[in-house]
């Protein structure tokens, strides 16, 4: 008698499981699909650099390594002293890498390396903001006894906020290509479903490294930079 109660239950357990899915099929067969076109934009803004950053530093040899930090600790306090009396806030002025190595001489026909001296290189990374003042700088930095410029690259200090002009301009550009396509394809627009911003990198404009001799009348020529922004839009088609 258990046994045959026990069956019933499996079998109207299984049929109701059956109807269940029987009505999820029907309502999915019932739901259209939702029909939608993805396009890409992209747009630009060019902007005037008002900083530049710097990365500066000196570079000291000699026979022990103690005096090779000597001589670069005392070249670097008066580069960071020098950049200060140049107007250069402290804040703007940052440690950007410091190194101790040895010289090695390899010798040849089976002859042993051997360490020759030490060097000893200290770079800071600093900020301009008031371009007309970056030539004065880079004489300065050379006057005081930086000999090593590790790069310049101008930024444009509000470029988040010019940037919300070119996104604009890439939402418009979307529309216009989206609306091109769907009626192309014999649908009309419907509203945005998804919007997703792209992450561009606006690489600075780079300045050559290079290993300063003696102090010239720096020419800088900061140009323009280019903010771009692109976004990807998801329309709903009607």
């Amino acid at each position: 008698m258990r046994s045959a109660l026990t069956s019933s239950v499996q079998v109207l357990s299984l049929a109701t499981v059956l109807c269940a899915a029987q009505s999820f099929a029907l309502k999915a067969e019932e739901t259209p699909m939702q029909r939608m076109i993805t396009v890409s934009a992209t747009a630009t803004i060019s902007a005037k650099p008002d900083q530049a950053r710097i990365s500066s530093g000196v570079v000291s040899e000699a026979p022990s390594a103690r005096e090779a930090l000597s001589k670069n600790t005392e070249l670097m306090k008066k580069v960071i002293a020098g950049l200060k009396t140049g107007g250069i806030d402290a804040d703007d002025i940052q440690t950007s890498s410091f190194s101790v190595e040895p010289i090695t001489v390899y010798g040849k026909d089976g002859v042993a390396p051997r360490i020759s001296g030490y060097r000893v290189a200290n770079q800071v990374g600093v900020l301009v903001r008031d371009l007309a003042k970056l030539g004065d700088v880079l004489d300065q930095l050379v006057t005081v006894g930086a000999n090593q410029v590790g790069g310049l690259s101008f930024d444009v200090s509000k470029a988040e906020t010019l940037k919300d002009e070119a996104r604009k301009e890439a939402m418009v550009v979307a529309l216009r290509r989206a609306t091109l396509l769907a009626e192309a394809g014999g649908a009309a627009l419907g509203p945005v479903l998804q919007i997703a911003e792209d992450v561009v990198i606006d690489g600075p404009r780079p300045f050559a490294t290079a290993r300063i001799a003696k102090a010239e009348a720096v020419p800088i020529e900061s140009g323009t930079s280019t903010l771009e922004a692109r976004v990807t839009v998801i329309y709903a088609l009607k």
